[in-house]
């Protein structure tokens, strides 16, 4: 092997990589600002005298515009489009419905739905379209978002491990066994690899992914995040103890057939125990804020609000049957759909002087009024140590009453348009379902996901491919898909691209690979194979996996043939090598799931390293047991 010599453009590559590990480890500034400043400076640096090699200024920025760049702009819009369409709160429900509200059950099956799915399209894009599910999960659970998405994200990189369409480098593999094939003599000759090849492999990684989070994740995992703005809405429960002092739940319980309550209204249960009927169910169809003068027909179900000892007395009393969380009504009181918010009647309103029962408050408003904050007294239908229980149904409205309702989000949108009321609450989610888009959102997702799998079209085109057969038949409006985009990703990814070029184009990855493998040279040859796994990860965080893999399955084949090993097994290594990438957020997916829950880059060190250790002695036993 020919020596290389290190030259000065090189020198300064590898001062540009030390200098971008800095400002990523210290976050000084922002670590897409980071980037953004590293690629400028290697724009400028490369006017110099002697370093015209660094980059091309003129496709300095073409990062922008990379497949990878558009495909993750793609993805999340895609993920948009599912989540506009009300799909992806039902996958959340049902992972709920068999994972509960724990971490040690939710984890798991999240990160494992995910790893599978990452198995047969990209990574970045199984994590895209998960991201909604996972945030729709934390506030329905009430675990942060910092202690889901990293598991959910490490497994996504994992299961590209599964198959041989998994991820780009092992798409790449087969490819480079053939061309290395030509260089090789008969007796050397390597054979490719099938689709489920690596499974075990695969299966092992995301498995020890899995139990790492689950065994370890309370430690490794940051805790909770920042709470967010006191205006903001909020959900139900904190909102009513914090403001106005009612110490309140949300209780699901179950009216048997048959029971003599039959026939009595909503608004007869309400006066008789004091607690708030706020939905109903029946023949598997849910009410929001059921009109409280509709008949009970049994058997139903009921949410109803109250304080938890006046609602086990309703229960023990009438002999309801009360459930220990919500079941039916889960998805409908999740925060992400749901909470409580305030409006001011105006003067001049239609409704002074009238109580909720005359303008048939729920029906007309889709609320269901909790209490009105009248000067300094607050009326409500549940006590406090302030004042007595009120039926705030016969109270009449006067200008200025503030009213306290739990509503949906959508219902509160339509609020803010109505002359009668002013919506103190600003800050709430405004968007607007639309599930009778679910068949288009579904048809493009499926579209794309064909095109992946079954043409040779590149990945950007068949994502867009689907993203605009969202746009166009509007799942999404244009204005909702440049709002799907965290632009901190893209261009933290589109300004990293230049420097993985340029350490690759100056020759200075050549360099660190020679020097680290004349470091090996006479070991035995699972000590190589050990090496080679150690230096692809290492490159793959300094470069695309991609470059890492072309650059470096040549050289491990070379290796193995001269160390009498399987070259075929060394190149797998390194293929499989080039995705372990959790110690920094250069990964697509890590940098995906950064700004949302709001990790920094020493959480992904402190997560990251043991994980890293792991995959390179699991994929190592493993390959060798099997192979």
């Amino acid at each position: 092997m020919e020596a290389i010599t290190l030259t000065y453009p090189m020198m300064v590559v590898l001062g540009l990589l030390v200098f971008t590990v800095i400002l990523f480890v210290s976050e000084i500034v922002r670590i897409d600002f980071a980037a953004i400043l590293v690629m400028v400076l290697l724009g400028l640096l490369s006017q110099m005298p002697g370093l015209h090699s660094l980059a091309d200024v003129s496709k300095l920025f073409n990062g922008l515009a990379s497949n990878a760049v558009v495909s993750i702009i793609a993805v999340m819009i895609i993920g948009a489009g599912l989540d506009k369409t009300g799909l992806m709160s039902k996958v959340a429900a049902l992972i709920l419905k068999h994972g509960g509200s724990s971490e040690a059950r939710v984890v798991p099956i999240v990160s494992g739905t995910v790893g599978v799915i990452s198995s047969f399209m990209q990574n970045v894009g199984a994590a895209a379209l998960f991201l909604p599910v996972v945030s729709r999960i934390s506030v329905r659970t009430e675990l942060p978002l910092s202690r889901l998405l990293m598991p959910m994200g490490f497994c996504a990189i994992l299961g590209g491990t599964l198959t041989m369409v998994g991820s780009s480098p092992l798409i790449l593999l087969n490819d480079l066994i053939v061309t290395a094939n030509r260089s090789l003599p008969e007796a050397a000759q390597m054979g490719t690899f099938s689709l489920f090849s690596v499974t075990p492999v695969g299966v092992a990684l995301v498995a020890s992914g899995i139990l790492y989070f689950m065994i370890f994740g309370r430690w490794i995992l940051p805790g909770e995040q920042e709470a967010g703005d006191a205006t903001s809405a909020q959900p139900m429960k904190e909102y009513l103890k914090k403001i106005y002092g009612l110490k309140t739940d949300i209780f699901e319980i179950t009216i048997p057939a048959g029971h003599p309550v039959e026939g009595q209204t909503f608004d007869d249960v309400i006066e008789r125990y004091h607690v708030y009927i706020i939905g109903s169910a029946f023949h598997g169809k849910t009410w929001f804020a059921p009109v409280i003068t509709t008949k009970i027909t049994t058997p139903c179900r009921l949410a109803v609000l109250g304080r938890a000892k006046e609602v086990r007395h309703m229960v023990e009393d009438a002999n309801f049957i009360l459930h220990d969380k919500l079941d039916v009504f889960a998805e409908d009181y999740a925060p992400t759909k749901s909470g409580v918010a305030e409006i001011v009647v105006t003067p001049g309103s239609s409704i002074i002087g009238k109580c909720a029962h005359d303008v048939v408050f729920r029906k007309t408003y889709g609320a269901s009024m909790l209490a009105i904050h009248r000067g300094e007294e607050t009326l409500s239908l549940v006590s406090t140590e302030d004042h007595e229980p009120t039926q705030i149904a016969e109270v009449p409205f006067r200008a200025g009453d503030t009213i306290v309702i739990l509503t949906t989000w959508e219902a509160l949108t339509r609020l803010t348009q109505n002359r009668d009321f002013v919506v103190v609450t600003t800050d709430f989610p405004h968007e607007e379902l639309r599930p009778k888009k679910v068949v288009w959102a579904l048809f493009f997702f499926l579209v794309s996901l064909s095109l992946i799998l079954l043409t040779d079209l590149r990945l950007s085109l068949c994502l867009l491919t689907g993203a605009a057969g969202m746009i166009l038949t509007g799942v999404l409006d244009i204005d909702d898909a440049y709002e799907a985009v965290s632009w901190s990703t893209v261009f933290l990814l589109a300004s990293l691209i230049p420097l993985g070029q340029a350490v690759q184009t100056s020759g200075t990855a050549e360099w660190i690979a020679q020097q680290i493998l004349l470091l090996l040279h006479g070991w035995p040859v699972w000590l190589l194979q050990a090496g080679l796994a150690v230096l692809a990860t290492v490159f793959t965080l300094i470069m695309s996996n991609v470059g890492a893999t072309v650059l470096l399955v040549p050289l491990a084949v070379s290796i193995a043939v001269a160390a009498g090993g399987d070259p075929a097994i060394f190149a797998l290594t390194v293929a499989i090598s080039t995705s372990n990438s959790f110690l920094i957020p250069t990964h697509q997916v890590n940098a995906l799931i950064m700004g949302p829950a709001g990790y920094k880059v020493t959480d992904f060190i402190k997560s990251g390293g043991i994980m890293t250790i792991l995959f390179l002695v699991v994929s190592l036993v493993v390959m060798n047991l099997v192979f």
